[in-house]
């Protein structure tokens, strides 16, 4: 598949991923479909000088409502008369401990608020925009891509038991989905990201960073472009499938 002129949906395109996702691919010369909840970020991203000659859609879109994904999908098929990829990168995190307990009391535990609100966005959100999207490919006859952003944190990382879960089982998903949607000529794969300079990243304390770095055998955090290069490169090899791209300088958690 060539990236040129290929229709691309990302969602939560408002941060530093899905922003990285969307410049680099419109520089290859897709047409893209940018999801986020947060409509502000989406048209801050539309008017930066990278996509300012792309062919561009915003939707706000809560991932975690079935009505609203089916809706915004139905608007990319119709503004562009068909989908070629998504990207399922919307995700949240609430960290927390499972539990605490200081001096044989209960200090904390993790809320099902939390748990919950991690769930619904990071993996309900990923299965309403995958089966949209697999819809919409099927029954066009294909060839579509399906990408989930899954996490280095799949494996398991303390105060993430949300996250992690949620992590884990989009990168399953891929696999099962691999096999389930490739009579329909539909790929799909995942990506594991380690850690990446994303604003967020960036603002910790220098003496955090530091840490952080020393963790990581390539000696750096990532950069969001390199996530992106992989997107571009899972794109463009029509032999890649069913599979998780780990992208993180050779840590392991």
């Amino acid at each position: 598949m060539k990236t040129e002129a290929t229709i691309v949906a990302i969602t939560g395109a408002g941060g530093g991923l899905g922003g990285a996702m969307a410049k680099r691919l419109a520089a290859q010369g897709a047409k893209l479909a940018l999801l986020d909840y947060d409509r502000a970020a989406l048209e801050t991203l539309k008017a930066s000088p990278e996509l300012a000659t792309a062919e561009c859609l915003i939707i706000a879109c809560d991932v975690s409502n079935e009505d609203a994904v089916d809706q915004a999908f139905t608007e990319i098929c119709g503004h562009f008369g068909g989908l070629d990829v998504l990207i399922n990168n919307a995700g949240i995190t609430r960290d927390a401990l499972m539990i605490k307990v200081k001096d044989g009391e209960l200090v904390s535990r993790m809320s099902l608020e939390n748990w919950n609100a991690v769930i619904d966005v990071n993996l309900t959100g990923v299965f309403l925009c995958g089966r949209a999207a697999a819809e919409r490919m099927a029954l066009a006859d294909g060839p579509g891509l399906i990408i989930n952003i899954s996490s280095i944190s799949r494996s398991g990382n303390m105060g993430q038991s949300n996250y992690s879960a949620t992590k884990a089982a989009v990168a399953a998903m891929a696999v099962t989905w691999a096999k389930e949607l490739a009579r329909y000529d539909i790929r799909v794969n995942a990506i594991s990201p380690g850690f990446i300079g994303t604003e967020m990243v960036r603002a910790m304390k220098p003496e955090a960073l530091a840490k952080l770095r020393a963790m990581i055998p390539a000696g750096r955090i990532g950069e969001p472009d390199e996530i992106a290069h992989t997107v571009q490169y899972i794109i463009e090899n029509d032999f890649v499938n069913g599979r998780n791209m780990e992208v993180d300088g050779g840590m392991r958690l």
